[in-house]
């Protein structure tokens, strides 16, 4: 099962995620704004990963003096996710 999540971030550069899981692993990763070459890096470290192992290294990372980051927006988009595919079942 393939789901897109489209996701607007909260306190950081980057505005917007759109992530691709195909069962439970992180198949593609697109974010807008932010800084390019970090955000490449990290949809390139983070594919093919399992949401929860991303969920994990990601969350609570913070930027500067901000209590988020784009890793950690990513991982609350995740955390979102998880918790309304709890919900369908």
């Amino acid at each position: 099962m393939q789901d897109v999540l489209q996701y607007e971030t909260t306190g950081t550069c980057c505005k917007l995620m759109q992530v691709v899981i195909t069962d439970g692993k992180i198949e593609d990763a697109q974010f807008y704004g932010g800084c390019n070459g970090n955000l490449q890096g990290i949809k390139s470290l983070i594919k093919g990963m399992s949401v929860d192992d991303v969920i994990e290294k990601l969350k609570g990372i913070q930027c500067g003096g901000k209590l988020t980051s784009c890793p950690d927006q990513l991982a609350q988009c995740l955390i979102n996710y998880k918790e309304k595919q709890a919900t369908k079942v």
